[in-house]
This record gives C-alpha cells, structure tokens and sequence, in this order.
C-alpha cells in the first residue's frame, strides 16, 4: 500500500491542475459562444477593450458595433464581452433631507452624492 501512496498522489494533482480547469474553460467557452448567438441588432454591449456601443448589423463572424451616432466600426464577434443592460431608474431615499449647502444629503451623508469624502456631512 504504501508503494501506491505516490501513485495516488500524482493521480489527484493530474486533476486538480490539469483536468478541473479545462472543464472551466470549457464552460465558460460554451458561455461566450451562447452570448455572442444571442445578440440581436441593437443590443448594446462591451467590447474587450472596454468600448461601449450598440450592435448595428451582424455577420458570420464579425459584428457592427455604432461607437456613436453615425459612428460604425467592424468587430470579431469574440471582441465583445459582455451584453450591457441599461441602468435602472433613479431611487431617492425616503429620508431625502436638504443639506447645509442647499444639496441633498439622501441615506449617503453626503452633500451632492458625488462620493468625494470632503462633501461628508457628519
């Protein structure tokens, strides 16, 4: 038995390094093909670089994306990222108070809720 310790050893690391992360890859692999089938025109999206913008038309492999108004620029279709969803409506605390100077201190404590650590109240 104890000649087989190392065996076991060495069978457990080939999983833990080898075989665990390309069954990873391979979800997400699987993933960001399944999203990059889903897009539709008009979509808005993020490109691997960070740019923003909205899918104007769709080809086999590529993808227009309108950077903006007027502004087209042809993309891989594995260049974008992720789909964007828009930003939801703006929620006002119950507890919205005037402040000292006029702004709005909300459930932030802060005067004009830009997050600047000079504007706290308190």
């Amino acid at each position: 038995m104890e000649q087989l310790f190392p065996f076991f050893l060495l069978a457990i690391a080939l999983v833990v390094l080898i075989v665990l992360p390309a069954r990873q890859r391979k979800r997400m692999q699987a993933k960001a093909v399944a999203m990059q089938e889903s897009l539709t025109i008009g979509t808005p999206v993020m490109l691997t670089s960070g740019m923003h913008g909205t899918v104007a038309a769709l080809g086999d492999g590529t993808v227009d994306i309108e950077i903006s108004p007027g502004v087209v620029a042809t993309f891989a279709r594995p260049a974008i990222m992720e789909i964007r969803r828009p930003a939801g409506p703006d929620v006002v605390a119950p507890d919205d108070t005037p402040g000292a100077l006029g702004g709005s201190t909300g459930a932030t404590g802060y005067v004009d809720g830009d997050g600047d650590p000079t504007d706290r109240t308190r």
